[in-house]
């Protein structure tokens, strides 16, 4: 029975360990880019974009959809750093096994 404690007690720390980790995530910024730094997008590790930066020499009113392009693409690079994050920091948690659901 008191090893049955002691395991619970464990599980009761890594859990705390990890809600403050993921806490923690909202206040760690990463970047997304595309165009060479023409747009560059801002993110913190809950995926909230934060800041979308445009370069005014990329900005052509005849042409929107390069735009769109550069901002979509900027977005997906700062999301994907963002997993990228999170997967490393949460990764001690799991031993690097993908659990889904977990985060």
């Amino acid at each position: 029975m008191k090893n049955m404690q002691q395991m619970m007690k464990q599980v009761k720390k890594m859990q705390d360990e990890m809600q403050k980790t993921q806490e923690a995530l909202k206040e760690k910024v990463v970047e997304g880019s595309a165009g060479g730094g023409a747009v560059v997008v801002r993110a913190n590790g809950h995926k909230q974009i934060l800041e979308i930066a445009v370069k005014p020499e990329v900005v052509d009113p005849d042409d929107i959809e390069m735009m769109q392009d550069l901002i979509l693409t900027a977005v997906n690079d700062a999301l994907r750093n963002v997993d990228e994050l999170v997967g490393k920091e949460m990764g001690r948690f799991t031993g690097g096994m993908n659990i889904p659901g977990l985060f």
